[in-house]
């Protein structure tokens, strides 16, 4: 009798040590220490078989232990599952075939798990994507219900073992076939698979342990970004049933169009356009950058297709130092409306540099072809 006495303390001593609180623990506190350790041991987040185990060790626990028949009855010895003792040496038939078989039974779902990824297409600027900025969002997702703090039941009422399959989440039968007797299993009807049942489901959030609401978040947009990145929050997504752990929530990003730039990788480009004169005679353009103004000066003489290239200040690169380039390109254009006084002046103008009947050049892959007609020329008249 002595020796089952101690060996009983030593089992609830076992048990309340696997949810880490005293053997005169206030129900808030197992309540509280239950949670915090299916946050760190939930499958989803730790796939090490010997954390499931133990994940499955305060499962079982807290199901005792919360309830405070079962839990009078563990602490004076007995066996709230039924059965020859708590843990006892008893093996029924479903122990036999685990030892001879292996342990093919899926065991109840867990009512916790983790909470689903969300994406959100974030709209920025080019100010934003070159230099990156703070943003406020706001999500409409799930939230750990307030109310059961994540458990689902009503206030003062707890999880209870399904009676139908005894917690395992499935019921086994036997079926006559060719071969003999065949065993199947299959999710237990009563409690859907949970091997437990929630008789008085809170009324706030329905037994889900979370409710839907809006919040708003602070976000850090990393300079360098353009469409099609994605950033993520871990663990900003919804809240998984049972008050489980939150998935992640992903920004996608979708740059919006400049009016004066456009990208190009991390360079930006841009075109300016000068009268003929301007070009000729050369001048200074004032060209309001994202960095400010910045003066472009136009050398005499120039034409389109040039290109001017201001040197780190395009966007910044997103995972290494210094910034692309900015590149202005240059169009000349050519008056069409000349009046009387104007068309005089162009002339005297043509004709001081003797270009009155000028004789166009004719290129071909970038290549003067005066060469070869001259040379052709001078061979028909030798």
């Amino acid at each position: 009798m002595h020796v089952a006495i101690l060996s009983v303390r030593s089992v609830a001593s076992d048990l309340y040590a696997v949810l880490g609180v005293a053997q005169d623990a206030t129900p808030e506190e197992i309540k509280r220490s239950y949670r915090k350790l299916v946050r760190e041991l939930h499958p989803d987040l730790n796939p090490d078989p010997e954390v499931q185990d133990r994940f499955k060790q305060v499962t079982a626990a807290y199901e005792v232990l919360s309830d405070a028949e079962k839990r009078q009855m563990y602490d004076l010895g007995g066996d709230p599952r039924g059965g020859n003792g708590f843990g006892g040496g008893g093996m029924g038939f479903g122990h036999i075939m685990d030892a001879f078989f292996g342990n093919s039974s899926r065991g109840p779902r867990p009512r916790v798990s983790r909470g689903k990824d969300a994406l959100i297409r974030l709209q920025v600027d080019l100010v934003e994507a070159t230099f990156g900025s703070t943003r406020e969002i706001t999500v409409d997702t799930a939230v750990v219900c307030d109310e059961c703090e994540g458990l689902g039941t009503a206030a003062g009422t707890t999880v209870i073992m399904c009676t139908m399959c005894q917690g395992r989440g499935e019921v086994q039968s036997v079926q006559r076939s060719f071969l003999g007797q065949v065993m199947t299993s299959r999710p237990c009807v009563q409690c859907q698979g949970y091997g437990s049942l929630i008789p008085h489901p809170c009324q706030e959030c329905g037994a889900e342990g979370r409710v839907r609401t809006r919040r708003t978040i602070t976000v850090k947009i990393p300079p360098g970004v353009s469409t099609g990145i994605r950033i993520q929050l871990t663990g900003e997504g919804e809240v998984g049933p049972g008050g489980g752990p939150s998935g992640d929530l992903y920004l996608e990003i979708v740059e919006k169009a400049h009016e004066v730039f456009s990208r190009e990788g991390d360079d930006l480009h841009c075109t300016i356009t000068l009268p003929m004169t301007a070009a000729a005679l050369g001048t200074t353009v004032e060209l309001e950058t994202l960095d400010g103004v910045e003066n472009i000066d136009v050398r005499p003489g120039t034409h389109s297709g040039q290109t001017a290239t201001l040197r780190q200040k395009g966007v910044t690169h997103l995972r290494n130092s210094g910034r692309g380039d900015l590149h202005v390109h240059i169009e000349v254009v050519t008056p069409t409306k000349l009046d009387a006084r104007q068309e005089e002046l162009l002339r005297e103008f043509a004709a001081l540099r003797g270009e009155e009947r000028p004789l166009a050049t004719v290129q071909a892959n970038g290549a003067s072809q005066s060469g070869l007609f001259s040379r052709l020329r001078d061979a028909f008249k030798s």
